[in-house]
């Protein structure tokens, strides 16, 4: 078996698993309640109800996610001020992305509770990502490994003057 290596990823992830494993941590409160610390965040935009965050273990180079600044684990919870302003931070970030990026397409969506697959369930929180064909790659699919053109930092940049 041939290895990957990413060692520039090893802080983070080391970072992260241990925040992670802290029941009484939420990675999106932790953001939010620290506007000082935007850019290590990686806070690309803060709104009245949400704000617009990278997804620091990305499906792909621009993956962002949108979450409501209130810890809220329930979507139909939520008021439809936050709803409404998440939506129109998508359009945002569609935008944005596109202008940066050029994608062929995007998801947006959400994963609901842990059995539908959220890595954070207990904050809900709406993905954006934009897609090329055949970005699909074989590190994906048969190493399910993720091969990324660009670093965080980088990313952050690129999409930080759009907001």
């Amino acid at each position: 078996m041939e290895r990957l290596w990413s060692p520039w990823r090893h802080e983070y992830i080391a970072t992260a698993a241990s925040k992670m494993a802290d029941a009484n941590t939420c990675i999106f409160c932790d953001a939010y309640q620290n506007p000082a610390h935007d850019q290590k965040n990686f806070v690309l935009h803060r709104a009245s109800h949400n704000f617009v965050i990278l997804n620091v273990y990305p499906y792909i180079s621009g993956h962002l996610m949108i979450a409501p600044n209130e810890h809220l684990g329930e979507f139909d919870s939520a008021a439809k001020e936050v709803t409404d302003q998440m939506t129109d931070l998508a359009k945002r970030c569609q935008t944005a992305l596109r202008e940066v990026y050029r994608p062929h397409g995007f998801n947006i969506g959400m994963n609901l509770g842990r059995a539908a697959g959220a890595g954070v369930a207990d904050h809900f929180h709406m993905h954006i990502m934009p897609r090329w064909d055949g970005d699909t790659n074989f590190m994906s699919t048969v190493g399910e490994t993720r091969v990324l053109p660009e670093d965080l930092p980088t990313t952050y940049r690129k999409l930080l003057e759009k907001f």
